[in-house]
This record gives C-alpha cells, sequence and structure tokens, in this order.
C-alpha cells in the first residue's frame, strides 16, 4: 500500500513515566506533558507512514502545530490519531494529528515529516543507530 491522502492510525497509550510533568512542582499532581503529547503525535505518524514505505525509507519529523487544550492526568488512557492530508512532491507528509482522553480533546494540529533514503543517512556525521524523531 502506498502513501495517500486519507490513510489514518489511531494507538492508545498510558500516561505513564517520561510522558509525564508536574510543572516543576506547582500543580500538585502528575500530567501528560506537551513534549510528551507531542512525542505520541510523531510516534503514531511515524510507524503510519513506515507501514507505507518502501524497504530503505523511513520519514523524519520537521514541523508541529499543535494545541495542548486540555489535561490528561497520571494514568489515563489517551489514543494519538494521525491523518494523512497531503503528500507533497513524493516526500513531504502532512498530517492532521489529535490526542483525546476518550471522546475529550487533549490536542489537537497537524504534523509534517520528510520521506528520507535511511542508507542515505546511516554514516552522516552524528548519526547515532536506534535514534528517532
Amino acid at each position: 500500500m502506498a502513501l495517500e491522502p486519507g490513510i489514518s492510525r489511531t494507538d492508545e497509550f498510558v500516561v505513564e513515566g517520561l510522558l509525564l510533568t508536574n510543572v516543576g512542582g506547582t500543580i500538585g499532581l502528575s500530567v501528560l506533558s506537551t513534549p510528551g503529547m507531542i512525542a505520541m503525535i510523531e510516534r503514531n505518524a511515524a510507524i503510519l507512514s513506515y507501514e507505507h514505505l518502501p524497504d530503505g525509507k523511513a520519514t523524519v519529523g520537521f514541523e508541529v502545530c499543535v494545541k495542548h487544550v486540555a489535561g490528561a492526568a497520571e494514568g489515563a488512557r489517551c489514543t494519538a490519531s494521525a491523518v494523512l492530508r497531503e503528500v507533497v512532491d513524493g516526500r513531504k507528509l502532512r498530517f492532521d494529528v489529535e490526542v483525546k482522553e476518550g471522546d475529550r480533546t487533549v490536542g489537537v494540529g497537524t504534523h509534517e515529516r520528510r520521506v528520507i533514503d535511511v542508507a542515505a543517512h546511516a554514516g552522516a556525521p552524528g548519526a547515532q543507530p536506534g535514534a528517532s524523531n
């Protein structure tokens, strides 16, 4: 299957561990951090892309534009959803993204990724095996 507008993926996650913040101790509880939310958005879009790419190709994120509109407490079960809205020049991918806790929207926005040739980047200065974006 190819990268075509309209493909989508939803992934469930639990708000825990490195996804949490207590905002420097200022709010008295641990909640989903904005960077944690963005990480789950990027992860979901990256997996969606990867499932539709030929061998030797992957994607890297280069733009995130999201609003974190509601809190999600530690232990909450949330979903990250991505819908591929547009493919530009066969390599720039534009997604509509959303994070929800049940029916409640936690975050919403857009995310862009670029298709890369993995072999061309494997020997690049600073490349680290297993690093992700």
